[in-house]
């Protein structure tokens, strides 16, 4: 199933980026940029209350692209260590080398890793892998005693609206397409209320500690570009099912373009706890 988290399409659950067009490659890119620009600050924020210092060994579950990845490493330093997986490692490959290491691997269906870790984090991974679950055990059996698990996921249900402010023609389109993605989304089995359940999740596994809170980005220059690359990539598919029209989607890229929209992004809702 391609992974989508939130209204947003995730780049690693595309084909290999080596066989994308150039144009697709440039979207993935764009979507990885507004991810860092968006949310880098906050989850950077999370991981520091944690405590993370010198000699920290950190899993960086579904690591995406490079921001995170290579912050943690520089934190941990030489002593410590981080450990970047994915099912698609080709964005980062070049960043490896000590302290980091880069790992083809599926938390959804593949064991965990052997070691044990300081801190387990994964930002919009669960929300649409194969087997939550499992995928959840399988982070929460590899952290040591004391160690945090730091797990982000959108709302999209929470705030289902492109533009909250919802006064003109050009909001009310943004409106109607971001309701067609989500359907596109339902469609496909992704679960769009998967990120307000996890500080009770994360109880029921046993941390303790667990809070929670929620980010909601409003008229960032990284909204805009992040709706920008999720429609021209699913655009074939928003046609395909009859969800929208080649019309409505040229018509609101350029409302992007032309004028000032208060684009919005789902909630990013961060859940933490610590293992006994």
């Amino acid at each position: 199933m391609t992974r989508i988290d939130g209204h947003l399409l995730d780049p690693r659950r595309l084909p290999d980026p080596r066989q994308l067009s150039d144009a697709r490659q440039a979207e993935a890119k764009q979507r990885f940029a507004a991810y860092a620009a968006l949310f880098d600050t906050t989850t950077f924020g999370h991981i520091e209350r944690l405590g993370l210092g010198p000699g920290w060994r950190c899993w960086e579950v579904g690591a995406g692209g490079t921001s995170v990845i290579s912050w943690l490493a520089k934190r941990v330093g030489p002593t410590g260590r981080v450990l970047a997986t994915d099912i698609d490692t080709s964005w980062q490959i070049r960043t490896a080398r000590s302290p980091l290491e880069v790992r083809t691997h599926d938390v959804a269906a593949d064991p965990p890793p052997a070691e044990a870790f300081d801190l387990v984090h994964a930002r919009l991974v669960l929300g649409e892998v194969a087997d939550q679950e499992r995928a959840l055990k399988s982070m929460l059996r590899v952290l040591r005693p004391g160690g945090r698990l730091l797990i982000e996921e959108a709302d999209p249900a929470l705030q289902p609206l492109a533009c909250p402010d919802d006064h003109g023609a050009a909001q009310e389109l943004a409106n109607r397409l971001r309701q067609a993605v989500r359907a596109l989304l339902a469609e496909r089995g992704a679960d769009l209320t998967y990120g307000r359940r996890l500080p009770r999740l994360l109880r029921e596994a046993g941390l303790r500690q667990v809070e929670a809170d929620a980010y909601f980005p409003l008229a960032s220059p990284a909204c805009a570009a992040l709706e920008t690359a999720t429609l021209q990539q699913l655009r074939p598919a928003l046609i395909t099912a009859g969800l929208a029209t080649t019309d409505d989607l040229d018509h609101h890229l350029s409302n992007i373009t032309a004028a000032p929209l208060d684009l919005a992004t789902p909630p990013l809702i961060s859940a933490w706890g610590r293992k006994p």
